[in-house]
């Protein structure tokens, strides 16, 4: 326990946000940057209890008619009838949980292959018959913007593409990811993801160029003003700490390292040892070289002040692209595997690949950070997982920043709308022609690599994060099935799990 508490309050004493990225700058800031006295933020409505009553609404709407009948699609019937049984069928499913809504700006129309918004007056658009009796006007256009998105995710579920194209140019007049509502910015994102995925579907597979120093500059931003990033790391430190009790020689292999932002935290408790600091060696992986060596030499010269030995070794490709071999695991080393999932891009390549590369190299810990939100199946049941998750997102910075704060901005359009754009549109219909795992963790247990339930120290670690944010936040954190789950309010968020090989005993 005492190292867990010494390892989240070494990072705070030494430890301070700063930008550009520095070494001396990595981890947790010394406080939030909110005044934790001050009221949070409320707007208008919170956009995940919108989503509900629009559902609702939506279904008092439909015909009266049985869901048995409805979901009976005849060869014959119309993309439009089809597609309303189809959004029956998915708001009766169980998994649907969207959210808030309202308001205006602008967004403007196809240019290239991609939307590009502006800030010109939008033109209202009417409630298309919708029962918005007792609704206020800003209400009612966020009725409207939910229910059209709705609409339309189920027009694309069904290759109704003209019908969507019709919808996502109605969607982008009344929304702009610069409104004044979670719903107007949320809905803004989704279209563009939408309009992209429609534009594959006509054009063929589209592989957009990525912007990394642009996402990783802004995932450390996301890191200094939620505690999501930090949970992330500071579990998946402390489950590391505890495999690597009394190894004196240890090897790290990080799936995506990006600027190493979590490893500082690690190689300061590490460094202050009884038995003394191990011999650290560590991978890192990733999609551009000139970051990789960049984020070695940081990491190199943090060990070296604390006078640790460490090796660091850049691999410039995708984990399931590689062998065991190329990881060079040398004997007697100790392995620790880490990895924070993320939708930004495709950092590891075919899930079945990374599965039996991760059996092959039998490591000690796998720490698993998981977004709780499904990237493969059907379109639709990525669209509705997604609205869910990244509405909850949206909602969540919508209590502790204004909506015109630059940083809350930087996070939506580089992080969120990043991550949408890539669970709904890229690889167009095949999506890339790989399956994609929905639970990491039911398919490690089916491959015969035993979980490590979270220790007490983890379960603290986490709950010191989240000391840093007023109650009034809304974050919450659950412990169960030997996991922690951080989420805000009753939405789980990040599940945390640490892992072992069948043949290594459980660390004790």
């Amino acid at each position: 326990m005492k190292a867990g508490f010494e390892m989240v309050q070494g990072a705070l004493d030494t430890i301070q946000p700063h930008e550009p990225w520095d070494y001396t700058s990595v981890g947790f800031p010394a406080a939030p940057r909110f005044n934790p006295f001050l009221k949070p933020i409320m707007e208008h409505n919170e956009l995940s209890e919108w989503v509900e009553q629009i559902t609702k609404q939506l279904v008092e709407d439909l015909p009266e008619t049985a869901a048995s009948d409805i979901l009976q699609h005849s060869e014959t019937q119309s993309d439009q009838d089809q597609s309303r049984g189809l959004l029956f069928e998915f708001l009766f499913s169980g998994d649907f949980r969207p959210r808030k809504a309202t308001r205006r700006n602008n967004f403007d129309t196809v240019a290239g292959n991609e939307l590009q918004w502006s800030n010109e007056p939008r033109v209202n658009v009417s409630d298309q018959g919708r029962n918005c009796k007792g609704l206020s006007r800003v209400d009612e256009n966020g009725l409207t913007l939910i229910t059209l998105l709705l609409e339309c995710a189920v027009a694309v579920s069904v290759d109704n593409l003209g019908e969507a194209h019709r919808m996502l140019l109605e969607l982008t007049q009344m929304s702009s990811p610069y409104g004044l509502s979670c719903a107007e910015r949320a809905v803004a994102y989704f279209a563009k993801a939408m309009s992209s995925r429609v534009i594959n579907s006509w054009l063929g597979i589209c592989s957009p160029l990525v912007d990394y120093k642009s996402i990783h500059g802004a995932f450390q931003v996301f890191n200094n003003i939620s505690p999501f990033i930090k949970f992330a790391h500071f579990t998946s430190n402390q489950a590391i700490l505890e495999a690597f009790h009394r190894r004196d020689r240890v090897h790290i292999l990080d799936l995506d390292i990006m600027q190493g932002l979590q490893w500082p935290a690690l190689f300061h408790i590490l460094a202050t040892r009884m038995e003394g600091p191990p011999h650290v060696r560590m991978t890192g992986m990733g999609t551009s070289m000139e970051i990789l060596v960049e984020t070695g030499k940081q990491l190199a010269n943090f060990a070296k002040r604390l006078g640790m030995s460490f090796e660091f070794y850049p691999i410039a490709r995708k984990f399931a692209e590689i062998d065991a071999l190329t990881v060079q695991v040398r004997h007697g080393e100790t392995l620790a595997v880490h990895w924070l999932q993320h939708s930004m891009y495709d950092a590891t390549g075919p899930d079945w690949k990374t599965m039996r590369l991760l059996k092959e190299l039998s490591p000690t810990i796998i720490t698993l950070v998981e977004q709780d939100i499904s990237h493969g199946g059907s379109f639709l049941d990525r669209f509705v997982g997604s609205l869910h998750y990244y509405s909850t997102l949206f909602d969540s910075l919508g209590v502790n920043l204004p909506v015109d704060d630059p940083i809350r901005h930087r996070v939506e359009h580089w992080l969120l709308y990043r991550e949408i754009n890539n669970i709904l549109a890229i690889g167009g219909p095949a999506r890339s022609g790989e399956d994609k795992y929905r639970h990491w963790r039911i398919e490690l247990a089916k491959n015969c690599i035993v979980q490590v339930p979270m220790s007490a120290n983890s379960m603290a670690q986490a709950q010191l994060i989240l000391n840093m944010f007023p109650p009034a936040y809304g974050y919450s954190l659950v412990q169960g099935d030997g996991t922690l789950r951080l989420g805000w309010k009753d939405t789980s968020l990040y599940t945390a799990s640490a892992w072992t090989s069948s043949n290594i005993a459980p660390p004790k």
